[in-house]
């Protein structure tokens, strides 16, 4: 995967989860305070990864760790959040694993002979 696809793959899972937070809590009667919360994070992350920043990429990754907590959190609690908890399990855990390709990638390369 070239690292175009794969800012492309994270910004798609950053714009879903932003939408995913949107939808889910739209009647909330906090409904600014679950915009600056939920939904403003992965959009201003997302941006950052639209203009190729790194510090984006590391932070969509420690901030997924949290949305992933969240998710387990909401699927344990609230039942009938069930389905929006196990997408944002989902969507979370790509995250994560998107910005972890190279690192990984890096540390199990076959090392050349000197």
């Amino acid at each position: 995967m070239t690292s175009r696809a794969r800012d492309l793959a994270l910004g798609l899972a950053l714009l879903l989860l932003a939408a995913l937070y949107a939808w889910w809590f739209r009647s909330d009667r906090h409904l600014p305070a679950v915009l600056l919360v939920f939904v403003a994070p992965p959009l201003l992350l997302l941006a950052g990864v639209a203009l190729q920043r790194a510090p984006a990429r590391f932070w969509a990754g420690v901030l997924a760790l949290f949305w992933f907590s969240h998710g387990v959190m909401s699927a344990w609690v609230h039942r009938d959040a069930l389905l929006y908890a196990g997408i944002e399990i989902v969507l979370s855990l790509s995250i994560v694993a998107l910005v972890s390709v190279p690192g990984m990638r890096a540390r199990f390369a076959k090392k050349r002979s000197p």
